[in-house]
């Protein structure tokens, strides 16, 4: 049986104040192309606003449905979001399968989406979105049979299926609404947990492709975590949809938390911004960002544009924010190196990564406190427990215990309070 291949005409609308369009349609390519959509034409339109009912002028229509039919396509794919008017009035002038960038993306989530929350916060969004648009995604059930002369003086069957599916998907949306609330519960004391362990958090924040997962498995790597605890990393658009937290120790027994979190995109959908609010939470808690930069795209400041936009829809403001320029390999810049919060490194080549632990370091390690200690000999758990977990400068004996020059956390300090001594 052959497999039906998908071949899109992409459609974008030109505003005279959108000064990345062009950038736009490029990523809508690679959007389509995300998910095996071969796109065999574009037809683009300057306008001074978006066309409220058809999304490009009327008599545009002609033109898209004749190159349609010239590549031989099958489908239709517009670079905003439509409005539920917007899809129904396309689909009846151009006879043919259309869906809007809101769509694409939302469907690119729901394949690379692999655990339990991630699914369940792409089909809420999913739901959100086909709601309103029942009639122009489900054009079928539009066509109501009745009685004769055109008139009908009861409900169609289409109506009342559409009526049905409305009550089927708010049920839906809303048992998902209490599930997630559950799991963002679940979040929020695994969150408290973490922060009780004293541990900075860093949040690996960014656009997609930048190197997020790359970098967090290079910084693994570095210190020897196992290989098991490496993440999915590949070439390609949204990669990674699910949170992964990874313990980082550094030689010093310092230690952190790295988290990596979704990446964004232009346009993101504002009900998948909304769906994926308690995985973004993750970088509001933070004590530290790591925004990584694909500094070789000539469109790397318009897609840190975008991630401070999308952080700031979540709430995450006032996090002290490093950026890393990755894939420096691949830019005319010279790496690595340093400046006040800005590194330029490559994560697949590893040239910077120290750099960058250093001013890590920098950041999050200021709740460590130097002082000294007096450990009773009967007390080789605590001599034990500081050997693995804190920075131990000296080790010398007396008649009373181990002397111990330790550098810890505050919260270390005050836990073994009774040891600390000044002489």
């Amino acid at each position: 049986m052959d497999i039906l291949v998908e071949r899109a005409v992409l459609v974008g609308v030109q505003v005279q104040t959108d000064d990345h369009f062009e950038y736009s349609m490029e990523e809508l390519a690679n959007l389509a192309e995300a998910i095996d959509v071969e796109v065999v034409g574009t037809v683009v339109q300057n306008m001074e606003r978006v066309n409220p009912s058809h999304y490009v002028g009327t008599g545009k229509i002609s033109e898209i449905r004749n190159y349609f039919e010239e590549t031989d396509a099958n489908l239709i794919i517009f670079n905003d979001e439509l409005s539920p008017s917007q899809i129904r009035n396309l689909e009846n002038g151009l006879e043919c399968k259309v869906i809007d960038r809101t769509m694409l993306i939302l469907d690119i989530f729901a394949r690379r989406a692999r655990s339990r929350e991630s699914r369940m916060q792409v089909d809420l969004a999913q739901l959100q979105y086909m709601l309103p648009r029942l009639i122009g995604l489900r054009a079928s059930l539009s066509r109501q049979g009745g009685g004769t002369g055109g008139g009908f003086q009861n409900k169609g069957a289409g109506e009342t299926k559409l009526e049905l599916d409305r009550r089927v998907i708010e049920d839906q949306i809303a048992k998902l609404k209490r599930d997630l609330e559950s799991v963002g519960a679940q979040r929020e004391t695994q969150r408290k947990q973490r922060r009780r362990s004293g541990l900075p958090v860093v949040s690996l924040v960014g656009y997609t492709n930048a190197g997020k997962s790359t970098l967090m498995n290079g910084l693994l790597e570095k210190m020897n975590v196992s290989v098991e605890k490496q993440v999915f990393e590949k070439d390609m658009l949204f990669a990674t949809l699910d949170t992964s937290v990874r313990n980082v120790k550094l030689p010093d027994n310092k230690e952190f938390l790295l988290t990596d979190t979704v990446g964004f995109v232009g346009k993101l959908p504002h009900s998948l911004v909304k769906a994926f609010r308690s995985t973004l939470e993750e970088a509001r808690d933070a004590d530290l960002l790591l925004q990584v930069v694909d500094v070789s795209h000539p469109e790397y400041r318009f897609m840190m544009d975008v991630t401070d936009q999308t952080l700031n829809d979540v709430g995450v403001e006032n996090v002290p924010t490093i950026n890393v320029f990755n894939k420096s390999d691949l830019a005319e810049v010279q790496y690595p190196q340093v400046n006040e919060n800005n590194v330029w490194l490559s994560a697949k080549d590893g040239k910077g990564l120290d750099q960058l632990v250093d001013l890590i370091k920098k950041h999050v390690f200021d709740k460590y406190v130097t002082c000294k200690l007096l450990v009773p000999f009967d007390r080789g758990d605590v001599v034990a427990y500081l050997n693995d977990k804190a920075n131990v400068k000296t080790t010398s004996y007396d008649e009373d215990g181990t002397v111990m020059t330790v550098e810890m956390l505050v919260y270390d300090r005050e836990r073994f309070e009774e040891f600390v001594t000044s002489y």
